[in-house]
């Protein structure tokens, strides 16, 4: 079977935003041409990374390839994808250029674009991210190791909003905390949690394809005895408490479900934001604190920071 290949051309701070929304429009995979991994020091101990070529990444901004089968209606996608990337802008994210390209390719082309781009890499201390067909052996008794789909760029470790909430989840999660993943994506926040020894972790997402792969992600790492996944609305109608919650998604929908932190969270429990830029982290914190949070550590990777606040 053939694919349509639909590629946009954007900022690097809206990359996980059009990885989203080509997956909600329905795209089976996404990969990412982002020319600063040619740039970005690595060490050793992080795992192993394939050789890249300069060639293979634009010159300015990033490059998302989203896959759809052939049979889609091609223009009312394009016009969609075109539309709702352009609408980015109105919650701060800079969608330029914006442009989108389409191209067919054969399933075995499309199948070969995963090898390019993803390999296993450690993001923290205990936590590798690893795909399916990869081998890899840990280097240390504590290391944790997640299997991803890598059609899934959403959540897949490598960008550093999900990265930033991987290494605050293994600074502050304790044994047998419960932990509520809002915007779970891939899941792969719910897993590492569950690896990290969490009893229960109750993964959200209004996505029902996020849901589904949130599922699968679970099922493939042996973690479904200790998480569910649901479709739900931020926090909209949970009942239950847990120790921690961790979002990894807009600054804007953090601000909308704010108020809710409070009566989930049990006294002495930790919320972990990410996905914000660093022009709205200011209102985040005043957010939390106005709610009776108390902010304990925030943390920054390029233009996104992580904050990581306490219930008292």
């Amino acid at each position: 079977m053939n694919w349509l290949e639909v590629s946009v051309h954007t900022s690097q701070e809206a990359v996980e935003a059009v990885s989203y929304l080509l997956q909600e429009i329905g795209a089976e995979g996404v990969s990412i041409e982002d020319p600063e991994v040619l740039t970005r020091q690595f060490e050793q101990r992080y795992g192993e990374l394939i050789a890249l070529k300069k060639e293979d990444y634009p010159s300015n901004g990033v490059i998302i390839k989203a896959y759809f089968p052939e049979r889609i209606n091609l223009n009312e996608t394009v016009s969609e994808v075109k539309q709702r990337v352009q609408r980015l802008a109105e919650y701060g994210l800079n969608p330029s250029p914006g442009t989108v390209q389409v191209e067919k390719v054969a399933e075995e082309s499309w199948a070969n674009q995963w090898k390019k781009y993803y390999k296993p890499i450690r993001v923290t201390d205990k936590l590798t991210i690893k795909p399916v067909w990869e081998d890899y052996s840990p280097v240390s008794p504590t290391e944790q190791i997640i299997e991803l789909d890598p059609g899934m760029a959403f959540g897949t470790g490598t960008h550093p909003t999900t990265s930033l909430c991987l290494v605050m989840l293994e600074k502050y999660l304790q044994p047998d905390q419960r932990v509520i993943d809002v915007g779970c994506g891939s899941g792969i926040l719910s897993i590492a949690a569950v690896k990290l020894g969490a009893k229960r972790a109750l993964a959200l997402d209004l996505d029902p394809l996020a849901v589904e792969k949130a599922q699968e992600n679970a099922k493939m790492n042996d973690v479904l005895e200790k998480m569910v996944v649901k479709q739900g609305d931020l926090l909209k109608g949970v009942s239950e408490t847990a120790e921690c919650i961790v979002a990894n998604i807009l600054a804007e929908i953090i601000l909308d479900f704010v108020h809710d932190l409070p009566r989930v969270l049990v006294p002495g429990g930790i919320f972990i934001g990410s996905g914000i830029i660093k022009e709205k982290a200011e209102s985040v914190k005043q957010a939390l604190e106005q709610v009776g949070l108390q902010v304990i550590e925030t943390a920054s990777q390029e233009d996104w920071v992580a904050i990581v606040a306490r219930k008292w």
